[in-house]
């Protein structure tokens, strides 16, 4: 029986690792869904812009960033798994990038530079986060005076009007529970799409968007 529960336990960890968002492999496919220069308008990123990636993986959004602020900004690129993070090092060496940073981050800070960025984006990642609060407090104080945040989620569509701790569980997040902690935090809602497109074309998990103002 032991045996049994280390091997579904080595299972569920070999399934994470490979899951479809992180692998590079799929960052094309994933540009047909994702419209990352519609977040970058929404964000008001542009050239020379200071920005963070919180929770990477293994760069998909980076390496978007880099190309958008170009070599006169930087992207700080933040993932709590290392082997997330050696990969994206691979890549900025292949490509040879000199504006974007890894930092590996702890689960309650990411380690960003105080009072440096423009823009911190949190894709698909906030809902992981247990100490989103103190998180939040984090990133906002590493945003200059008025510097945004913006965190894309998907809702599954059999999780609405579930407790938040019910939707966690199901890795998915609403956008009314992330809205009241956003303006605990200290952040101004400037910008709220509920409905962003649907997550890897799936018809069940609609992508929303919220972009937060640092109060000053």
């Amino acid at each position: 029986m032991r045996q049994r529960g280390q091997f579904l336990v080595l299972l569920v960890l070999i399934v994470e690792i490979g899951y479809a968002q992180y692998k590079k492999t799929d960052w094309e496919e994933r540009d047909t869904w994702m419209n990352v220069p519609k977040i970058f308008k929404l964000a008001e990123i542009e050239e020379g812009n200071a920005v963070a990636d919180v929770g990477c993986h293994e760069g998909y959004l980076t390496m978007h960033l880099a190309q958008k602020v170009g070599e006169s900004g930087k992207v700080y690129a933040v993932d709590v798994r290392e082997d997330r993070l050696e990969k994206l090092d691979e890549y900025i060496k292949n490509r040879k990038l000199e504006n974007i940073k890894t930092i590996v981050g702890d689960y309650d800070n990411p380690k960003l530079p105080n009072k440096a960025l423009d823009v911190v984006v949190v894709m698909d990642t906030y809902h992981e986060m247990n100490d989103y609060m103190k998180i939040l407090d984090h990133i906002k104080n590493a945003l200059k005076p008025g510097g945004r945040i913006v965190i894309i989620e998907k809702l599954k569509k059999h999780m609405l009007n579930t407790s938040r701790a019910e939707q966690t569980e199901a890795h998915t997040l609403s956008l009314k529970y992330v809205k009241k902690e956003l303006q605990k935090a200290g952040f101004s809602i400037s910008k709220e799409i509920k409905d962003f497109g649907k997550w890897k074309n799936e018809t069940d998990k609609t992508i929303w968007v919220l972009v937060g103002t640092k109060n000053n």
